[in-house]
This record gives structure tokens, sequence and C-alpha cells, in this order.
């Protein structure tokens, strides 16, 4: 992998992107860190199919629906399925909020980032699709 100097990326941005765009691996480093450009599409691909993400499930009760994440303190109801997939967008943003603000340090939410990157990358329209399983 190319990894280019910060000063290399900011005088050649557009190409760096462009490789990225283009599948070839390129990266960022500067002093001790290094980072990875990728496509966002690609990314979020690699994480709904990563197995620390958990698929989303569904499933009436009570003359209602219910969505949750197994594995984390994510769900909703709803009177209706699409009602209770919007609920739950606005619960997995609350909660990748949460984790950014301050839940990433506490152990039992730390391994959570390939959930918060998805839900911070994704538009609630890719969101919608992955809990309704249509990107699978």
């Amino acid at each position: 992998m190319t990894f280019l100097s910060y000063t290399d990326t900011r005088q050649h941005l557009r190409d760096a992107l462009n490789t990225a765009v283009e599948r070839v691996p390129v990266g960022i480093s500067r002093r001790d860190s290094r980072v990875a450009l990728v496509d966002v599409g690609l990314f979020q691909d690699l994480l709904t199919s990563c197995s620390q993400v958990q698929i989303p499930e569904a499933f009436a009760e009570d003359g209602g629906w219910s969505v949750l994440l197994p594995g984390t303190p994510i769900a909703a109801e709803g009177v209706d399925l699409d009602d209770a997939v919007e609920e739950f967008i606005i619960a997995l943003r609350e909660y990748a909020e949460d984790w950014s603000d301050h839940l990433k340090n506490a152990p039992n939410h730390a391994d959570n980032w390939p959930l918060v990157q998805l839900v911070c990358l994704s538009t609630d329209e890719k969101l919608r699709a992955w809990i309704r399983g249509n990107d699978r």
C-alpha cells in the first residue's frame, strides 16, 4: 500500500481520492499514525458483511413490530414494520452519537466501532435497506 505524507496528500488530494475510488490501496501517514482512504460504498459493503456487525432482527409482537440489534442496547418499536424501522434508524443514530461522545472507551461498547462507522457513513436509505435485509 502506498502511504502518502500529509503534505503530499494535500498537494495531490484529487489523485489520492481517485486512486481510492478505483479500489487501489492508498493511505496517508502523519507522524506515528496511518489511515487508509477507502470508497465509502465499498467500506459499507465490508461493514455489513463483517461478523462484528450483527444483522438486525425484526419481529411482530402484541399488535406491533420490534427491531433490535443483538448484542447491543439498540432496539425500537412501531405500530407497523415501517414505523419500527424508522424508529430503529433514530436509535442507531443516537447510539452512534453516544458512542462517539463517551461509549467508545467503555469495555462493553468499544468493539462496536464497525457498527458506528456503518451508521455514520450511511444515509437513512442505506440503513433502511440494511435493516430490511435488502442489501444482502
